[in-house]
């Protein structure tokens, strides 16, 4: 009888054991292993966190994550900020950070119109520099940091944002002097440099008919010549009503006809009011700061904090039902709180648009897209 009562209450302790083991792991579960079997889970990392300044954020990247990106420090006007004198101080710590966690790391970005710096297309004289001279000097810029981190860095936006919304080519100093060739070289260039590390085209306003076409067009071209483009980077700076989620599908679906993966990349949804009649992530676009363009200082409303859950599952839903085609999706920011949306386009408002609120804490948004995965 004692012996069966010993039995008894052992078969009931390791019940409680395993409960308890159960209940720690499903704390414990974070996005990326909700989304394990579907695709990667990213964030991109800002400077403080790149250098570990709080460790329970760098605890939630880690809980939650499994891609990384450079917010800023890998663009040329801070890597190289002077020809030839190249800083590599915080881009060695997030790759180093991405190795010891076994994450997949993303280089971000080689080619940008933007936040370039002035030295890159003139001479002494501060004339443009001839097409020979350009040329290398994106040679010598890929080839640098890509061999810095060959084999290390699995994969690099490589150009970033040369197609407007009409699908014209922008008009940036790298197509002055080059015309398009500037893209097929520097995919070219960072090919050379690691054969191995997948290279990517990365845009904004990628729902939009005009340049969907005009990416097909280009990746397709590129590819027809020989040209390695791995995928093709959906910059999802959302609005809450712009783009429909039907036109987002859409041009999923249209690059990966391209046989390239497509990611969701930069994603975030502003909860706040456009000043420009624009869309979109055009970061020259600037406007002055009015008491009613910045609605929500102390928390989003009741509606728009709806809204903005709504929207944030049917894109999801979208990511998911295309897991096919999509093979990472990228939060551009930790929480509400590191968001650049906070000073963009109108310094100083206050904006709702990632997972994870000023506290760090999770939106409820999280638990539920993680219930829509296979592994929740």
């Amino acid at each position: 009888m004692i012996k069966k009562q010993l039995a008894k209450y052992g078969i009931l302790f390791l019940s409680v054991l395993i409960g308890l083991a159960s209940c720690k792991s499903k704390e414990e579960i974070g996005l990326k292993d909700a989304f394990k079997d579907t695709f990667l889970i990213g964030v991109a990392m800002n400077s403080d966190q790149i250098q570990q300044k709080n460790k329970d954020v760098n605890d939630l990247i880690l809980k939650h994550y499994n891609s990384i990106v450079a917010e800023n420090c890998m663009k040329s006007g801070i890597i190289q900020p002077v020809e030839g004198e190249f800083d590599f101080s915080l881009s060695d710590q997030l790759v180093c950070f991405g190795e010891k966690h076994k994450m997949f790391i993303v280089g971000h970005t080689l080619i940008w119109h933007s936040q370039v710096p002035k030295w890159f297309f003139v001479d002494e004289q501060g004339k443009d520099v001839s097409p020979e001279v350009l040329k290398q000097r994106m040679k010598t810029h890929i080839h640098t940091i890509v061999n810095r981190y060959k084999g290390r860095v699995n994969g690099w936006d490589v150009v970033n944002e040369a197609i407007e919304d009409d699908g014209s080519w922008r008009n940036s100093k790298f197509y002055q002097i080059l015309g398009e060739d500037f893209v097929k070289l520097a995919f070219q260039y960072a090919h050379e440099a690691d054969p191995e590390a997948e290279l990517y085209y990365n845009d904004y306003n990628m729902a939009k008919e005009g340049k969907r076409d005009a990416v097909v067009r280009m990746v397709t071209k590129l590819k027809e010549q020989g040209i390695t483009v791995n995928g093709i980077g959906m910059q999802g700076h959302l609005m809450m009503d712009f783009p429909e989620v039907e036109d987002f599908e859409k041009s999923i679906i249209a690059f990966g006809s391209t046989g390239a993966k497509v990611m969701i990349t930069e994603l975030d949804l502003s909860a706040l009011p456009n000043p420009f009649s624009t869309e979109g992530a055009e970061i020259s676009l600037r406007a002055d700061y009015e008491e009613k363009m910045n609605p929500y200082p102390n928390g989003l409303s009741k509606e728009q904090t709806e809204a903005q859950y709504k929207k944030f599952v049917d894109f999801f839903n979208v990511f998911i039902r295309q897991k096919d085609i999509v093979s990472r999706v990228t939060l551009w920011g930790v929480s509400d709180k590191d968001s650049w949306k906070n000073d963009w386009p109108i310094k100083g408002r206050t904006d709702y648009p990632l997972l994870f609120d000023r506290d760090y804490k999770p939106k409820p948004v999280v638990e539920t897209i993680m219930k829509m995965t296979p592994n929740p």
